[in-house]
């Protein structure tokens, strides 16, 4: 897990895709989650965007932590298993000011409607081919290179939209007290991490855990 000023060592247990447990064999396997040791009860309530009647459910990442990469491909898959009535979305958070481009450019993808096609995509750029996407500029002449438009993709990058999702996301990582990266927020009342779940694959469990609880609290 991506600290906001050190490396949590715990999150380095994420195993290949493949390999791992699905969260609920994983939560078969231990006891119940518990508030204050596996995950955390927000005092004051997040907003939240979900629609009427879904549960909403947040991942906190940075494209640049290795562990939020390394998470990626085991939360995909767990996306794709969630029941209808739970609305995900990703959130890009900034703990420097050097972070806030690649926020732009999260926003940017999704306003483009490019975000399924360059989300890993970006991940495997800086992790896996090195590229260094921090600078606005940098991370421009990439996409153009991905043979995306130049003016479009500047003219989205900088515009009052995207600024103030960039904003909003500030303010949600600060509702809900973010600490470190990957990170899970369930209906604007739960937070669970690496940290306290001691694996993100474990995470995924207390996740399902609290989406549960929620449904039957309703």
């Amino acid at each position: 897990m991506m600290k906001r000023r050190a490396f949590f060592s715990g999150a380095a247990s994420l195993a290949a895709a493949g390999a791992a447990l699905s969260p609920l064999a994983l939560m078969a396997q231990a006891k119940l989650p518990k508030v204050g040791v596996d995950y955390v009860k927000l005092n004051q309530a997040a907003p939240v965007e979900a629609p009427a009647g879904k549960i909403e459910v947040i991942e906190f990442f940075w494209y640049s932590c290795p562990h939020c990469s390394a998470f990626e491909p085991v939360l995909a898959e767990w996306v794709k298993r969630l029941p209808k009535d739970v609305a995900f979305r990703r959130l890009p958070i900034a703990f420097r000011d050097d972070y806030v481009p690649q926020q732009h450019l999260y926003f940017t993808l999704e306003a483009m409607g490019l975000l399924d096609k360059f989300h890993a995509r970006v991940f495997a750029a800086i992790h896996g081919e090195r590229q260094n996407l921090v600078k606005a500029e940098a991370i421009t002449e990439w996409m153009v290179q991905q043979g995306v438009d130049r003016a479009k993709f500047q003219a989205s990058f900088s515009s009052f939209s995207t600024s103030t999702k960039v904003r909003r996301a500030t303010q949600l990582m600060n509702a809900y007290n973010i600490e470190g990266v990957p990170a899970l927020g369930v209906a604007g009342r739960f937070y669970t991490d690496g940290s306290l779940a001691k694996s993100m694959d474990a995470a995924l469990s207390v996740t399902d855990f609290l989406i549960a609880e929620v449904r039957a609290k309703r």
